[in-house]
């Protein structure tokens, strides 16, 4: 297992549709224990293959939850189906997300309160659970890393803009940026891991 380089935004695996797997081998399942080993180094609570740098359809998670999934799982070319979210602004104390390829950076945003989620495990088995609340949101914020967005691509206007000049003031935005758990300062500041960090 080895820890991975987190690629940040502007990469361009990070903005376009990762590709589904073909093969459930020895390959994918090196893979996986990568991006294990990664989240955790990482404190993350969930990391797409994008985001260390693998056009491929999967994430991984270490989130509890009360749907009867595993608190720490894995999932093959997913697919996640949220409910609509609702129509108000997002609450900017109790909706703030992060991500690890917008290292140090969290900004609110709503999303579907439940979301149906299917795929495989990595030996090609059928998985399929509902998820709600704080996982629903996980599992939303990992599947959109496989079509090619990041949680800051859907804030409103007001976070949007506020995204944006956040971006530009650390310099990503274009590609040959990342960090590497472990050995660069934590960019969330924190020694144990975080709900908010996908």
């Amino acid at each position: 297992m080895t820890v991975r380089p987190i690629v940040i935004t502007g990469e361009p695996v990070l903005h376009q549709r990762a590709q589904p797997v073909e093969s459930f081998d020895d390959h994918l399942r090196a893979l996986v224990a990568d991006m294990f080993e990664t989240m955790d180094a990482a404190h993350g609570v969930g990391l797409a293959a994008p985001q260390i740098g693998v056009g491929l359809r999967i994430f991984t998670w270490q989130m509890e939850n009360s749907d009867g999934a595993p608190d720490r799982g894995v999932i093959v070319n997913p697919y996640v189906s949220p409910s609509k979210p609702a129509q108000e602004d997002p609450d900017p104390h109790d909706e703030v997300e992060g991500c690890l390829s917008v290292p140090g950076e969290s900004f609110p945003l709503k999303r579907g309160e439940k979301a149906s989620v299917s795929g495989f495990d990595v030996d090609g088995n059928e998985v399929s659970f509902e998820a709600t609340g704080w996982f629903a949101r996980c599992m939303q914020h990992e599947y959109d890393h496989l079509n090619g967005f990041l949680y800051v691509d859907r804030l409103n206007d007001k976070w949007g803009r506020k995204a944006k000049k956040a971006v530009r003031r650390n310099g990503w935005g274009k590609p040959g940026h990342s960090w590497m758990p472990g050995v660069d300062p934590d960019p969330f500041g924190h020694d144990s891991p975080d709900e908010h960090d996908l």
